[in-house]
C-alpha cells in the first residue's frame, strides 16, 4: 500500500503544509501545478525533495482558484477542461524534465477531483487529457464500490487508474468523502486516523459518518501535509502499511 500526500501548496510568500518533514515517509508526492496555489519556484523546490526521497512525482491539478484553494466548483466546457488540465501536467512536467525526472501520475485536486468522481463528462474529459499527454500516466480516483465502472472507463482511453483511500477524511453513506462542513468530516487525532488506516488495509471497508461498512479497495492511502498531525500521522501510518 503506497502512501501519497497532496505536496507543493506553497504560493510566493505564503507557506503551506510541512512538506520536508512529511517526505521521508511517503511513497507518492502531488505537487499542486500553479492553478489552485503553488509557483515556479515552489514546484522546483518540491520536485528535488520528492527526488531526494526516491518519492514519485505525481501532477495535482486544480480548477483556476488561488482565492479558494481549488476548493470551490466550476463549470466548465469540456474541451476547456481537457486544455485546461493538459496545461498544468506540461508546466509541472516541464519542472522535473530540467531535474532529471518527469511526471508519474495524475491527481485531481479539491473540487475538481470530488466532481470527476459524481459527473461523467468532468471524468470523460480528464481522462482524455492524461491520456493525449501522457497514456503511460494513472489517473488516481477515489475508491468507491463504482470501482469496476470507472477501472472499464478508462480502459476505453487506454488509462491505468490507481483507487485512493483517504486516512484522515470521513465518507458518507454512499462511499464518498463527506463535506468538510459537517461535523466529524475531518479526522483530527492520530487515534481516528490510524484506525481508518488499518480498516481500509486489514478489512477493505470504511466506517462511514452514519455508521454503516462500506467496501473500498485501494491502492494508495492519502495523507493531508498542512494537518496539525501531518508529521506523527505520516509516521504512524507508514508503520501500518510497511515500507
Amino acid at each position: 500500500m503506497k502512501l501519497n500526500c497532496d505536496m507543493g501548496e506553497s504560493f510566493g510568500s505564503w507557506s503551506k503544509g510541512m512538506d520536508a518533514d512529511v517526505m521521508p515517509y511517503i511513497d507518492m508526492a502531488n505537487i499542486a501545478c500553479g492553478y489552485h496555489a503553488s509557483d515556479p519556484q515552489t514546484m522546483d523546490a518540491t520536485v528535488r525533495l520528492a527526488c531526494a526521497a526516491g518519492v514519485m512525482v505525481g501532477a495535482h491539478p486544480g480548477y483556476p482558484d488561488l482565492l479558494g484553494f481549488g476548493r470551490r466548483d466550476m463549470v466548465l466546457m469540456a474541451d476547456e477542461l481537457r486544455l485546461m488540465t493538459v496545461y498544468q501536467l506540461a508546466a509541472l512536467d516541464g519542472i522535473c524534465r530540467v531535474n532529471g525526472t518527469r511526471i508519474q501520475y495524475v491527481k485531481p485536486h479539491g473540487a475538481l477531483y470530488n466532481r470527476m468522481m459524481v459527473d461523467q463528462q468532468t471524468l470523460d474529459a480528464l481522462m482524455q487529457a492524461v491520456a493525449d499527454y501522457s497514456i503511460d500516466c494513472p489517473l488516481v480516483v477515489m475508491a468507491t464500490p463504482e470501482a469496476d465502472d470507472i477501472r472499464r472507463r478508462a480502459g476505453h482511453y487506454g488509462l491505468e487508474v490507481w483507487f485512493e483511500a483517504f486516512s484522515d477524511r470521513a465518507y458518507d453513506d454512499h462511499g464518498r468523502l463527506a463535506s468538510r462542513h459537517l461535523p466529524g468530516a475531518v479526522h483530527t487525532t492520530t487515534e481516528a486516523i490510524e484506525a481508518q488506516v488499518l480498516q481500509i488495509v486489514e478489512q477493505g471497508t470504511v466506517t462511514t459518518l452514519g455508521g454503516h461498512r462500506i467496501p473500498i479497495k485501494a491502492d494508495t492511502i492519502c495523507i493531508h501535509g498542512d494537518s496539525e498531525h501531518a508529521v506523527a500521522a505520516a509516521r504512524h501510518i507508514r508503520e501500518v502499511v510497511g515500507s
